[in-house]
This record gives structure tokens, sequence and C-alpha cells, in this order.
């Protein structure tokens, strides 16, 4: 059976937990998108991971990982990790491969990210590590692949400086390297988990763009990243948080104020750690923006959604979200492609009683508090998408399923 976890929001919305956890069903599992600027952390016993380009399923010794034709990688950050995980007793050795397919992150694109958003007259907000140079060369059709390295004519084409870089890691890539088509034709009567980076807010094409990423964080892109054909995908699972972040320049209609609400803000962001897992910046923090999840469930064909940090409202005497966007006078209820239009929407908000107990105590739907459980049957009813796993907590164990992911 394969299953796609992705983001259904701007990213961040804790996949890795939620791969981490749901990687204890299946056999392998497969990133399929974007580079060293996912950040994707696990948390096992209190010890905490923090994963760019390897799998979420890597902390499992029985599982196998692979790195697919939809990612480009970045060889420097691929094996600092990789020995970051052998330095905390993760023997990853002949358990991590990479789509021959996948393209290289060579160093000189890191700069030409820094420059060529400085020089936009509305920069991204790029995390400057490459990821869109190296996507962008790769659709100009003058990137390498881990299959080019050894070409020689290829690799002859080459700066001096780049041959220089990939010298010491030529060998390693070639030995972990697979023809991931092959593989998931060999394996497809197993459980494969595939695993997506950023969010659907962040596709290139259904996302908020200029402001998006330059991969597929679609679950189409699960698909064309993984070497599987689209009618070979089971289930769509979107994993979303109760409140709305954002790393980096675009729209974000449900954005806290900052004249009046930085109180607010400044809470969610010191509860739920809104800090980049990779660059460290502090997140923008907003109200659950529903219209925008309705919409990536729609795009994206989401079975069932998985909802995180839900914990961090444990306080509150209220909660709000998002049910439609007020644009200039006018109330809209479908998420627009017109930037200036989001620009000017002004979130309007329904308000939901809060549940003043700790989350961290319950182990199944059933033991939630009751406005709890109303908080999330709303967001049921607006998606028409069910709430099938529920995280309260950083831990593995701070999760519980209301369906099975892995039954058809």
């Amino acid at each position: 059976m394969n299953v796609v976890v992705m983001g259904a929001q701007w990213g961040d919305e804790g996949k890795g937990k939620i791969v981490d956890y749901l990687a204890q069903e299946a056999k392998y599992v497969v990133r399929f998108a974007g580079g060293a600027n996912a950040g994707h952390t696990i948390v096992v016993d209190g010890k905490k991971y923090a994963l760019h380009q390897v799998p979420s399923g890597i902390l499992y010794p029985d599982k196998s990982v692979f790195l697919g034709s939809g990612m480009v990688v970045d060889p420097e950050a691929l094996f600092k990790e990789l020995q970051m995980l052998s330095d905390n007793g993760i023997s990853w050795e002949g358990r991590v491969f990479i789509s021959d397919r996948a393209h290289i992150v060579l160093p000189g694109y890191r700069q030409m990210d820094k420059d060529r958003d400085a020089a936009r007259k509305r920069p991204i907000g790029t995390t400057g590590r490459g990821i869109g140079t190296t996507y962008s060369q790769k659709s100009e059709r003058d990137g390498i692949r881990l299959a080019d390295l050894d070409w020689k004519d290829k690799t002859d084409d080459l700066d001096q400086a780049d041959r220089d870089f990939l010298a010491p890691y030529t060998d390693r890539l070639l030995a972990m390297r697979v023809d991931i088509a092959a593989k998931m034709w060999e394996y497809r009567r197993e459980n494969i988990l595939f695993e997506g980076a950023q969010g659907a807010m962040l596709d290139l094409d259904s996302g908020t763009y200029p402001y998006v990423s330059s991969g597929a964080s679609c679950a189409a892109g699960a698909s064309s990243g993984s070497g599987i054909g689209p009618r070979a995908i089971d289930k769509v699972l979107g994993v979303f948080k109760a409140y709305e972040t954002r790393v980096g320049n675009g729209p974000m209609p449900t954005e806290f104020n900052t004249t009046n609400e930085s109180e607010l803000c400044n809470y969610v962001r010191k509860t739920g750690n809104e800090f980049g897992v990779t660059t460290g910046r502090p997140r923008r923090c907003g109200y659950l923006d529903l219209v925008a999840l309705r919409y990536a469930c729609h795009v994206n064909s989401i079975d069932s959604l998985v909802l995180t940090h839900l914990d961090i409202y444990d306080d509150m005497d209220e909660i709000e979200a998002c049910v439609a966007y007020d644009i200039n006078g006018k109330i809209v209820t479908d998420f627009p492609a017109n930037i200036p239009d989001l620009n000017a929407a002004k979130p309007v908000l329904e308000k939901f009683q809060g549940w003043k107990s700790d989350l961290h105590a319950c182990s199944s739907y059933g033991s939630l508090p009751k406005n709890a459980k109303k908080y999330i049957e709303y967001i049921e009813a607006f998606t028409d998408t069910p709430v099938g796993i529920i995280s309260v907590g950083a831990d593995r164990v701070e999760t519980f399923v209301r369906s099975k992911p892995w039954k058809r």
C-alpha cells in the first residue's frame, strides 16, 4: 500500500513526526521533493533529531529509506546529517539510497540563490541553500544528476571548483544510487510511505506563486518524484497545525496583527516553538486558515487530515479560526490566486470556547475535552475531510489514530 504524507499549509506542520510515527507499519520511506531547506523534527523518548534530507523513517533500524527523483541533494549537508545519525547511535549504512535521477546541489548555487533573491523587486525569502537554483538548472536542462556523476563528458563540463567539491563525495554517492522506479515496482506489494517537503500552499503550481518553493510539494509530486504512477497512490494524508505559520515572504491572510495581536503571536510562537529547524528564523504565526485548508484538501485529493499542535491552545479561554476572507468589502470563501487580493484579505473569524485542560494526558479521541472535539468536528465539516490522526505533543507517543492509515 502506498500512503503519501504531505503538508497541508505552508510547511512546518509536523510532517517529520507523523512520518516517523506511521513508519512503524511501513517497509520503506521515500522523500519525494525538496532538499536541505526542509527541516523535519522527530522526538523519541525526549531526544530530538533534526532531519533535512534523510527521510524520517531512518530512526527505525529495520527500515530502508530513499531520496527520490524529485529531490535536490546537497552532498555536503547530506553526509553531515548522516554523521549526526551515526554520532547518535543510528546505524544507517545499507539503509539509505538515492535515486539516480535526483539532482545535485553544487556549492555555487547557494550564493546564486541569495543573489537572485536580493535582486528581485519582491524577494521570496529563500533559505539560501541553493534549492531554487538547482531546480532552475534542472528545468533549463543544465543540471547534474546523480546518474551523471560517472558520465565523464558531463562532469568535464563543470567548473574546476565544482569538480573539486564533488571529488570526495562522488564514490560515496554512487554507492548509494538506485533505479528508484525499478525498486518501487519490486516493492509494490509492500507498505511504502511517501514523505513530502514544505506544504500545499508552497507548491509551484497550486501555491501562492511566486512566493512558493521550486519543487512539487503537492500530492502529485509523490508520483513524479518517486517513480510510481499516480494511480498507484492509495491514500493521501494532509498534515496541518491547529493554527497557521509561514516562513519567508508572501501573503498570509490570517497572520496575527502586530498592532493589537502581538501578545497572541508571541504566545503561539513561544509555546509552539515556532522557529525554523533549518534557518532558526521565527515563523510568522496566525489563526487557522480554514479557507486555505479546504483548498489544499480539494486540489490534493486529501483523504484524511492529521492535526498537530492542538495542545498549544490548552491554556486559552477562547480560540478563533478563519472561515472566509473580507477582500475590499467582499466576502470570499474560495482561495484566490491573485496576490493583491490575498494581501488585502482580512480574516473573517469564528470563535470557539477553549478547553482549559492538559491534552498531553489524552491517549484517544474519546478522552479529549468536549470543546476540543467541537473544534475538530468544525474543521472536519468545513473541509469535508475527516481528521484521522491527532498529535497532542512533540514526542512520538503523544499521537493517536482515529482511522487506520494503512487500511484501504
